[in-house]
């Protein structure tokens, strides 16, 4: 089996991640904040561990500010729904995800907001001068994808918040964080939103939200918290204010887990042989005859993501992945829930996507390689 379906979700997963699951399920499992029993605050203090290394990792000050979600797309729904009203307007990018545009969309139908959105090239790249020209006297925040699911390419966050002021900034960093440098403070993120179970090695079901102290959203769930139980009001103290309902603790063990592989191993380390892995399936496929690629493929210009597009001329891409599958080679065809990125690529029957992961060997690329090849007919 050859997994380049990295930009989904992570697999395999390190052993740190498999034995802090294993621990908490096997020998911890209580329910945190809902008893005094000693389990129960085993577990409330694995959830207070790993928002500590967490917010760390982002370099954020203050950990009450972390929120835990079920997946990025909770938290990037917790951004605008928390914070957006009738009469806000709001920049974003043409190289967003569907969970930021279905949620604009909501919000414009339901609330009255307006969005803009602000030009990317055909390589991914946001185009800062229009981005700074679409700024209203009402514009609420800026919604940038920091890093592209469907072709890898990484937007000039501290160039962006140069040009936008002291308008709120939402980053989305699902791709990013573990996989690129992420510093809120550095930054300049106001809300940063991301899930764990990608480049940050959790099991799946769990995401995350950091904001800073001027930022104060609405929640999306009300009930309970483990605090505050004698009154029917939802507590204003973080991060019960947003963390309503039994949380998923097994999920954040494990990250706690794939932090831990991810310190040990160094961010840099990992970074640096994705981005080898990257290029070399760049350089492979550019060698095959009636493949065309997409997005940024000059790895010197400009950051990239291990993440991949393309096609093979007169294939359709899930003809193409069905080849693949069938050599247990498991790869993501379509539009990758990013529909506004393929207009901007100039896709609309979507593409073959590679993603490559640290634990991704040589000889798994030149396996790939090999079977794309064949089905080029090359």
């Amino acid at each position: 089996m050859i997994y380049l379906d990295n930009a989904a979700t992570s697999h395999p997963k390190p052993k740190e991640t498999i034995d802090a699951l294993n621990n908490f399920v096997q020998n911890i499992g209580g329910n945190p904040g809902r008893s005094g029993h000693r389990l129960s605050l085993e577990a409330a203090r694995t959830i207070f561990e790993a928002r500590e290394k967490l917010t760390k990792f982002i370099g954020g000050h203050d950990s009450e500010r972390l929120i835990f979600t079920q997946n990025g797309t909770e938290s990037l729904n917790l951004a605008m729904l928390g914070l957006l009203q009738k009469g806000d307007h709001v920049v974003t990018t043409s190289t967003e995800h569907n969970s930021v545009m279905r949620p604009l969309t909501f919000l414009r139908k339901e609330r009255g907001i307006q969005f803009s959105v602000a030009k990317c090239s055909p390589e991914g790249l946001l185009d800062i001068d229009n981005m700074k020209s679409l700024l209203k006297k009402n514009t609420k925040a800026v919604m940038i994808n920091h890093g592209s699911n469907v072709i890898g390419s990484v937007q000039p966050l501290r160039g962006v918040r140069e040009a936008i002021g002291d308008t709120i900034l939402i980053v989305d960093a699902c791709q990013t964080i573990g996989a690129y440098p992420v510093d809120v403070e550095r930054d300049g993120i106001d809300i940063l939103c991301f899930s764990c179970h990608k480049s940050l090695y959790s099991i799946q079901g769990l995401g995350a939200l950091y904001m800073k102290k001027h930022i104060d959203l609405k929640p999306l769930r009300f009930g309970g918290t483990g605090s505050k139980s004698e009154s029917i009001e939802q507590p204003m103290v973080l991060p019960d204010k947003y963390e309503s309902g039994t949380p998923n603790t097994p999920a954040i063990a494990s990250l706690s887990g794939g932090l831990a592989f991810i310190e040990n191993t160094g961010l840099t380390k990992i970074i640096r042989s994705e981005r080898s892995l990257r290029k070399k399936i760049v350089q492979g496929l550019s060698d095959i005859d009636g493949v065309e690629l997409y997005g940024p493929l000059d790895h010197s210009s400009a950051p990239t993501l291990p993440v991949i597009s393309f096609n093979i001329k007169n294939k359709l891409p899930s003809d193409v992945g069905y080849a693949l599958n069938k050599k247990d080679i498991y790869t993501r065809v379509g539009l990758h829930c990013s529909p506004m990125t393929h207009k901007t690529i100039g896709t609309s029957q979507g593409t073959v996507r590679v993603a490559p992961g640290y634990f991704t060997k040589d000889r798994d690329i030149e396996r790939f390689l090999e079977v794309v090849r064949r089905i080029a007919g090359t």
